[in-house]
Parts: C-alpha cells; structure tokens; sequence
C-alpha cells in the first residue's frame, strides 16, 4: 500500500515538475491527496472533490475543520483552524500547494512557547506567532519544505511564543503586511 502511495505521490511531482501549469498537474493535485494528510482539511486547502489514496486517520473527526476571517494589515486571510491535539499535528501535512491568503491557525490554550517541526510538509511556509492579545511575537519566513524521506535531524524546526500560530505559503506574510508587532483581528475563541 505505501509503495503505491509512494508511486502516486512521484508521479504527481514529476508531472508538475516538468509541466507545471498543465492541465493533467492541476488536476493531479485537485483529486488526489496523499494517505498521510489530514482528512479534515477544508476545500479552500484541499480542493474538493478530493480522493484520500487510503481510509482517513481516525484522530481526526470526519468533520472538516472549521474556517476563520482573519484581518492582516494587507489582506484578509482564510485559515482553516487547527484546535485540537490530532488536527494541530497533521496540520498542513503533505499540502502541495496554498493559494494566496489562505492558510492554517493553529489555537493553543494559551501563550507559551510553541515549537514545530515540519516533517511531511511539501511546501515553503511562512510562520507567523500570535500572542492572545492579537500582537505578531514572531515571524519565520520561508521556513524550508520537507519531504517524508527527509531525514528526521534534517527537518526544520521553528519556534515562538504565542496563543496562535499561523502557516501560510512562503512569502505570503510579508505580503499581507504581517511582521512583528503587527495586531491582527478576529482571532478564534480558545
């Protein structure tokens, strides 16, 4: 079963590497999402209809998570909120791609030192920590990507302190205006 997940996940990243924009890449990426990913993920995430290559990890309720409005000073942001232990850690897993202003909270019971580690996450993020007042207290751009054969020591690791703690697509916080200090509005209630 593995080796033939393996297989289609190579399949699709050879064929958006050597065609990217093509049409059998872009629907490649709309219809199958990996067995590892979170199940839960949303459709402004995982675009629907999607097929799961295996049966949905149960830590994960078959409910898809719920999203939030959040104002950046650039831009209004979509973020798929990640509030419970098993959703928090899959996360953006195995994610091939973001559109712009979408993204993930993560919502902890309060401010303290969080720290992630990226394995399984296939794209560049920024990472943006959040105390519960709504002040950015760190900002970690173009945190670097990771694959599921990435060795364990290799993956990154960044942390920060904070309630909150958003992913987004590398790049995208600097363009929305989000850099330390900055207030962000309508946070998600704990």
């Amino acid at each position: 079963m593995l080796t033939r997940v393996l297989i289609s996940l190579a399949l699709v990243i050879a064929t958006c590497l050597v065609a990217p924009q093509s049409g059998v890449c872009a629907r490649m990426i709309a219809f199958t999402i990996p067995a590892w990913a979170n199940p839960a993920l949303p459709s402004i995430i995982a675009p629907s209809p999607c097929r799961f290559e295996a049966p949905p990890d149960p830590r994960v309720a078959a409910a898809k998570l719920p999203v939030i409005s959040l104002d950046a000073p650039s831009a209004t942001l979509k973020l798929a909120v990640a509030g419970d232990e098993a959703s928090r850690e899959l996360g953006l897993m195995c994610v091939l791609r973001l559109q712009p202003h979408v993204g993930m909270i993560f919502v902890f019971d309060r401010d303290s030192k969080q720290e992630f580690w990226m394995k399984n996450t296939l794209i560049a993020l920024d990472m943006v920590w959040v105390r519960a007042s709504g002040t950015v207290d760190t900002v970690a751009a173009n945190v670097p990507k990771s694959t599921r054969t990435t060795p364990d020591d290799a993956v990154a690791r960044r942390a920060g302190t904070g309630k909150y703690v958003i992913e987004l697509a590398a790049g995208e916080a600097a363009a929305d205006g989000i850099v330390v200090g900055s207030d962000l509005k309508m946070l998600p209630a704990p």
